[in-house]
């Protein structure tokens, strides 16, 4: 699969683990894509200071991956 996947034009950075058979993917290229935003990772931070049950669970849906941007 290809490592970048596209949303209304926008690139997505991603990454298919066959062993697993699942799709990771950047979450800061899907919010710019899906919000328009200049800077993903305020929107983000903003997003988890404005609802604490999401930052007490953000890491358990959003692991951390080493992406090589290319």
């Amino acid at each position: 699969m290809a490592n970048i996947k596209l949303f209304e034009q926008k690139q997505i950075r991603s990454l298919w683990n066959e062993t697993d058979q699942k799709l990771y993917f950047v979450v800061e290229d899907v919010v710019a894509a899906l919000t328009d935003s200049n800077d993903p990772k305020q929107y983000v931070k903003r997003m988890k200071q404005r609802d604490p049950e999401l930052s007490k669970g953000w890491v358990q849906f959003v692991p951390t991956l080493e992406m090589i941007a290319g």
